[in-house]
């Protein structure tokens, strides 16, 4: 598939700036990843990674980052057993999720209004 996006683009001055938008336009329908409490959900296969194709997936940057991430460390920290065991019932990690969830789909949101003003701007510059 990139292949053949990259000899779509041509090699003019535009060929950067289209391959820039086509990315970001056959990305966006691609579903969003969610933080969900695996005791929580009773269908494993929701646990499940699809492009990756593994059964069982968690996906954490550094704890540094965001909150979600902190409390991934602590779960799989937990089950590890290189750290007590968490003190938070499932239903309340899941409230925590959710809660991450709804900041990160807010972000996305803003982000994606603020790319579109400023598209808007430019078009109307440079009319």
């Amino acid at each position: 598939f990139q292949k053949s996006l990259n000899e779509t683009f041509g090699a003019d001055r535009y060929s950067e700036a289209r391959k820039e938008v086509l990315t970001n336009m056959f990305s966006r329908p691609m579903q969003m990843a969610l933080y969900f409490c695996t005791g929580v959900l009773e269908d494993e296969t929701l646990f499940r990674h699809y492009a990756l194709n593994v059964p069982f997936y968690t996906h954490f940057t550094s704890p540094i980052r965001r909150y979600a991430d902190i409390v991934v460390h602590r779960l799989l920290s937990a089950s590890l057993g290189t750290s007590p065991p968490i003190k938070m019932e499932k239903d309340a990690i899941q409230l925590q999720a959710d809660h991450c969830n709804d900041r990160k789909m807010a972000s996305k949101r803003v982000q994606e209004l603020s790319a579109d003003l400023f598209f808007a701007i430019f078009v109307r510059v440079r009319a």
